[in-house]
């Protein structure tokens, strides 16, 4: 775990919010606190975070609809928070871009368990990198950085969508098994976690999601990057 990681905590329960802050501070990180989402913008503005603990329902925008505002041009980890717990929520949090989930009520251990292994998937991705760089279409994909432009434009990756981009680059031409995928990414939980994540990079690099013509699968072995 970094020591003194700073977390910003988001959350309109004002008791919840301390009682976190206090906790994470017992356990050497730096905290802030939001009440909601405009107010965490406001910090973001001004501070350099090393993880988001967001809750989803919130008064105005809730937390999927900040997480898919911030993902434009930020890939800060994020660990949503939440009462609403059933699969097909926590699926829908990947969807829009968090890191990982967690439902109240949790145990304080396990939280700074899922903290803890966040930024260490964040430390190995920094020390991961590669100097490929690979074209495919429209798109470049620039390994030392980490960073994928779309006819020039950078085009916002998180952070476990970088890392399975960078295994399917490293393996390009080749078929990846989703196990594999999920053994070598910062990706968790199962096949179906990285179906949705290979879905959601094929809307950011191909012309035609439906139809892949660079993120193939290939029946039977996984995914292939496909390049010019």
């Amino acid at each position: 775990m970094t020591s003194r990681s700073h977390i910003l905590v988001v959350d309109d329960d004002s008791r919840l919010r301390e009682l976190l802050r206090r906790y994470l501070e017992d356990h050497s990180f730096n905290v802030s606190v939001a009440s909601d989402a405009k107010h965490a913008r406001n910090l973001m503005e001004g501070l350099n975070f090393d993880i988001l603990i967001l809750d989803v329902m919130m008064p105005g925008e809730n937390g999927f609809e900040f997480t898919t505002s911030i993902r434009e041009n930020n890939s800060v980890p994020i660990l949503m928070l939440t009462a609403r717990g059933e699969v097909e929520d926590r699926i829908s949090g990947l969807e829009h871009g968090v890191d990982d989930y967690l439902a109240k009520p949790f145990e304080p251990r396990e939280l700074l368990l899922r903290i803890s292994n966040i930024l260490k998937r964040s430390e190995k991705l920094s020390f991961s990198r590669k100097d490929i760089t690979l074209t495919f279409g429209e798109c470049v994909f620039d390994g030392k950085t980490g960073t994928l432009r779309r006819n020039g434009e950078i085009i916002h990756l998180t952070e476990v969508e970088e890392s399975l981009l960078r295994v399917l680059a490293n393996s390009h031409g080749y078929p990846v098994s989703r196990q594999s995928l999920l053994k070598k990414s910062h990706a968790e939980g199962g096949e179906r976690t990285i179906d949705v994540q290979v879905t959601r990079l094929r809307r950011k690099i191909e012309p035609a999601p439906r139809w892949p013509r660079y993120l193939k699968t290939v029946r039977g072995q996984g995914y292939s990057l496909q390049t010019d």
